[in-house]
């Protein structure tokens, strides 16, 4: 009986963390299913206020990415949220999220990593696996919260591998472009924002070993990684805000359903409406 005719939680519990020949990612990739889902637990330790005002701030960064830290506390004390810019700075780094104007001392990077050019100025990007891109984002749930990371591929707007966490390290990073590069081969040049989990030298790592370019996104500038800025719109707007999962099984399933979907169905009309999938699938 092959993977596909099992069902996704059954094939979730045939995972073996301490395989003595294949690694967690060979496994998944036999088994058809993304890492994370063996790892959804909600952390479950913000206060109530907490995860209403990192909900409110996701929902109105996500509609105006260009608002800062000062604007954005003047918004939540217009919503009834007693707050200061101190706490709206702390939440906007346990969010990952900076507006898209240039300003100073506010990328969030490890100063001991080395951080790389951005490459795509300018660059005619006309091909399947020419450059992909990752990034990181807060989803507020029903009683919580997780992040969310995936890697794109630019040209075809494919989803090539995504993941759900209760923190957002390099570790989990690191995984996904694994299994990226697993399923799918290498890219010419991958982009990044220069967050320290794609700046941390295990992260790079992997990339100059399969001899893949680096570019890095400028301070503030959320629009180098425009793509993926789109893929979270899209993800928010017609998935999380709707159905508010409550917990980190129903989230990891509404994804599983969500990118399907987007990879397969959903026509985009920068595509000619076509799918990413026929784009990439066509083309790799």
């Amino acid at each position: 009986m092959g993977a596909t005719q099992i069902s996704l939680a059954e094939r979730r519990e045939m995972v073996e963390k301490n395989h003595p020949r294949l690694s967690l990612v060979q496994q998944c990739i036999l088994l058809n299913i993304c890492r994370s889902g063996i790892y959804y637990a909600s952390k479950g330790r913000a206060s109530a206020d907490e995860l209403a005002v990192k909900a409110e701030i996701d929902r109105t960064y996500t509609k105006m990415p260009f608002y800062g830290v000062e604007r954005m506390t003047e918004h939540l004390r217009k919503k009834g949220f007693t707050i200061s810019p101190k706490r709206v700075r702390r939440y906007f780094r346990d969010m990952c999220i900076s507006a898209i104007y240039p300003k100073p001392n506010t990328t969030w990077h490890n100063k001991e990593h080395k951080i790389y050019p951005y490459l795509l100025r300018g660059l005619t990007i006309d091909r399947v696996n020419q450059v992909w891109s990752t990034d990181i984002t807060y989803i507020p749930m029903n009683g919580g919260y997780m992040y969310l990371c995936a890697i794109i591929d630019w040209h075809s707007r494919f989803v090539l591998a995504w993941g759900i966490s209760n923190t957002h390290d390099s570790e989990f990073c690191q995984e996904l472009l694994k299994e990226a590069i697993a399923r799918y081969g290498k890219p010419e040049i991958f982009n990044t924002d220069q967050g320290s989990e794609f700046t941390a030298k295990e992260f790079v790592k992997i990339l100059e070993d399969n001899e893949i370019q680096i570019s890095m996104d400028g301070k503030g500038r959320a629009l180098d990684n425009i793509f993926v800025e789109r893929l979270w719109r899209s993800v928010k707007y017609e998935y999380i805000y709707l159905s508010n999962p409550g917990s980190g099984k129903e989230l990891y399933d509404g994804l599983t359903d969500y990118f399907r979907l987007y990879n397969t169905e959903r026509l985009h009309q920068s595509l000619e409406y076509k799918t990413p999938s026929e784009v990439y699938m066509t083309a790799a």
